[in-house]
């Protein structure tokens, strides 16, 4: 009751308490819909069932105006999962902050993916999680429907009935936590690349000098004005963001930028030209590398990259498989099963007017593709983000010096950052570490 702040104060002690013990295996606010729709939520996240019961709550009010009461008020409460084994424990916890008088214990969670609820042993509904997720979810998929691209819609809304369908898969090909061969001398230099509306570029430069590189912001300016040279770099990695707000087209701008200015045009032929030098482009940056592709060699199989098929910006969690490839960037990685996050509104592979899917097949220029929970790639929306051909989201050259990706491996290189990553690495290290350990790897 907000009209006693002191007692919010308590809860909110309590809870940063039990969660400092470990003690809440998961947590939701009562809110919009009521208690009913909170445990639903909850199930429906976690795909685990529940059984609801009502006798702690009703005690000896059995009314149905008092039963609706009770699981759709909206009240401010809620709800905790907890490990039945130490139920002791967070009851002791409870107690110490005084709160024992507003605490209920109305359930517990299932294996078999069936919402119940019960009052005197006796079931008054009960309905399969996976009924109840389309359910909820029926309101947006109209929406899309109208909205956005209809079949994206009725993919998306389709696969709620999936049974089989285990969410994120985390299956790495090695260990995180075994560095490759990396000298520790002299550091190479890398141009974190960057244009107006790119905002990728800390979490690049982190991540390349973690690995061992000199990080240099170079902005577009900076070549322009002659403040960087890029023969001044053994590495180049362009950022995503939105280079001009992306109005231009899919990195559009920046790559004109550069093919239209004889002088800096020059400097990247220079740079892709030197045996000795590598380049990543991911997101913004990958769609404008692909559009310099005239002047990278070997890249002339490669797409251009259009609006995403759902007609909608992405921002997911996907799941990926790593192909085998020249690419110098995914050594090793080959085989592995991994999330990685997307977040891009124009990521479709394009080659209809450029390019050619099956020399870049032939070649093993694909280095990554969007899968399913069955390892199988895929071009059902939302598993595939933005309706690429059998999931295809990263190709390289020949000579593997040259990748570039849709999805933002710089955004989950630490463990501490991929979902659920806790119940699989002990380490500093997530796997996607190793793609920047391997572009260091190749300056001994």
């Amino acid at each position: 009751d907000l009209d006693n702040p002191e007692l919010f104060k308590q809860f909110f002690a309590c809870i940063q308490s039990l969660i400092a013990k470990d003690l809440i295996l998961s947590y939701h606010d009562r809110s919009d819909g009521g208690l009913y729709v909170t445990v639903t939520e909850m199930a429906i996240a976690g795909r685990k069932g529940y059984n609801l019961n009502l006798d702690t709550l009703l005690k000896d009010n059995v009314s149905d105006a008092s039963i609706h009461e009770t699981l759709f008020n909206e009240e401010l409460g809620a709800v905790l999962e907890i490990d039945s084994a130490r139920l002791a424990e967070v009851e002791s916890v409870i107690e110490s902050f005084g709160l024992c008088a507003l605490s209920h214990t109305i359930g517990t969670t299932t294996t078999d993916k069936i919402g119940r609820i019960t009052q005197k042993s006796e079931i008054i509904y009960e309905n399969t999680i996976t009924e109840l997720n389309r359910a909820w979810s029926e309101l947006s998929y109209t929406m899309q429907g109208l909205r956005d691209n209809s079949e994206c819609a009725q993919e998306a809304y389709d696969l709620l009935s999936d049974e089989t369908d285990k969410g994120i898969i985390i299956q790495p090909s090695f260990d995180p936590d075994q560095i490759p061969n990396i000298s520790t001398g002299t550091q190479p230099k890398i141009a974190v690349f960057r244009e107006q509306g790119i905002n990728g570029q800390n979490e690049m430069a982190y991540a390349f000098h973690k690995a061992g590189f000199e990080s240099v912001d170079v902005h577009m300016t900076d070549l322009i004005e002659g403040r960087f040279q890029l023969n001044n770099f053994q590495a180049l990695v362009a950022c995503g963001g939105f280079s001009y707000g992306d109005v231009l087209g899919a990195g559009s701008g920046w790559a004109k930028c550069i093919l239209y200015n004889t002088s800096i045009k020059e400097q990247f032929e220079r740079f892709f030209a030197n045996l000795n030098t590598i380049a990543l482009g991911v997101c913004n940056g990958c769609q404008m590398l692909s559009q310099l592709k005239s002047i990278i060699p070997g890249a002339d199989p490669w797409p251009y990259f259009v609006r995403n098929k759902s007609e909608q910006f992405e921002a997911r969690l996907s799941n990926i498989s790593v192909l085998k490839s020249p690419s110098v960037f995914l050594r090793g990685m080959e085989d592995s099963l991994l999330p990685i996050p997307v977040a891009h509104g124009e990521g479709r592979t394009d080659f209809s007017k450029t390019g050619n899917l099956d020399a870049c097949l032939k070649d093993n220029l694909v280095g990554m593709r969007y899968i399913d929970s069955k390892a199988q790639p895929s071009e059902i929306y939302p598993i595939n983000p933005n309706g690429s051909e059998q999931g295809n989201t990263c190709f390289t050259t020949p000579d593997g010096r040259v990748t570039i990706m849709m999805p933002h491996p710089e955004r989950c290189f630490r463990s501490v950052q991929m979902s659920y990553g806790y119940n699989h690495f002990s380490g500093e290290n997530g796997p996607w570490m190793r793609l920047f350990e391997n572009a260091r790897s190749v300056f001994q």
